[in-house]
């Protein structure tokens, strides 16, 4: 089970999607859309517009305004991906040079800038004033709580529920957004909109809880990043939260001096072993799948629909998912 496969029911307003999305951050000064014509290049799975398109789907059809939601997350996601790019230093998206590795960081940030005024003006010229709202919202909560990570990772001091507040708006508010613009797109009423949006929140935390997951139990060759990735930027995920919470608290004191100074590659085995004799992958395992059942409940009401069956077997994808 892929993406993929769960996409069939939207193949064709996939197409559409992608040529609205193209279209929508075109630009008529070459080297700037060189620059797009790249970015264009780097697409991913493309979990956003399929949760737009899929929730659109199942609460009627898709239209003219779905299209536009969709391409409106894709686009902002995509500004503040490079913006990530230039505070992460990161010379890699998706298997391709970032645009700060290839274009430096100047250009990134401007482009970037572009792409933030390239949504905003989908939205204004059509009209979707409601559409611009959620998403807003969506980038004022990711903004702060990277700034919550960033700060926690310098101090190393994080609870467990203050990584969930920092999950919340990093990816669940972002999910959300797209499951309830695909809710407003058909006009559907408050408490469809309400569940749909609970449903992409709730999603959003299996699904990150997961992603942190793949960082001690992937493979390079498979999730694509070093196993212990996120601890050599010091980041403090749920699998080390919860061992360190329910270990003795010398070794937990030490775990912490390793992060502290700087995990090397020796390090990683040691802090691996820590987190799995204390529960941290099991405890984490269990909170995403919480999670998944969650938003399960929040769909399990709506008439059923090649879209509906592909949105649930989502779920499972998310909290079984190897890369």
């Amino acid at each position: 089970m892929d993406i993929k496969s769960l996409s069939k029911p939207i193949e064709e307003d996939l197409k559409i999607f992608n040529k609205q999305f193209r279209d929508a951050i075109r630009s008529d000064i070459s080297y700037v859309d060189l620059i797009t014509r790249y970015i264009v290049r780097q697409k991913g799975k493309q979990i956003r517009p399929f949760l737009v398109l899929h929730t659109a789907k199942m609460c009627g059809k898709i239209n003219e305004s779905t299209y536009r939601g969709a391409a409106l997350v894709e686009i902002l996601h995509t500004a503040t991906l490079i913006h990530d790019d230039v505070v992460d230093d990161a010379d890699t998206r998706r298997g391709f040079a970032s645009i700060n590795a290839v274009w430096k960081n100047k250009i990134a940030v401007l482009m970037g800038d572009y792409l933030l005024a390239k949504g905003l003006l989908l939205s204004l010229d059509n009209r979707d004033h409601e559409f611009l709202k959620i998403i807003s919202q969506s980038v004022r909560k990711m903004s702060e709580a990277e700034i919550l990570q960033i700060v926690k990772s310098r101090q190393l001091d994080l609870d467990e529920k203050t990584y969930l507040k920092i999950i919340s708006g990093k990816t669940a508010s972002l999910l959300s957004t797209c499951t309830e613009i695909g809710a407003v797109s058909n006009e559907v009423d408050s408490g469809q909109r309400n569940l749909l949006r609970e449903f992409g929140e709730n999603l959003g935390f299996a699904f990150q809880i997961r992603d942190d997951l793949l960082d001690f139990i992937g493979k390079k060759n498979i999730t694509g990043k070093p196993t212990g990735k996120d601890l050599i930027e010091k980041k403090l995920t749920l699998p080390l939260i919860h061992a360190i919470e329910n270990a003795p608290r010398k070794q937990s004191a030490a775990v912490l001096r390793l992060i502290k100074k700087g995990v090397k590659r020796k390090d990683l085995e040691t802090i691996l072993e820590f987190v799995e004799d204390y529960n941290g992958i099991t405890y984490s395992e269990q909170k995403a799948k919480q999670y998944a059942e969650i938003a399960y409940s929040k769909i399990k009401a709506f008439p059923e629909s090649p879209s509906k069956e592909s949105l649930v077997k989502f779920l499972s994808f998310v909290v079984e998912r190897i890369k």
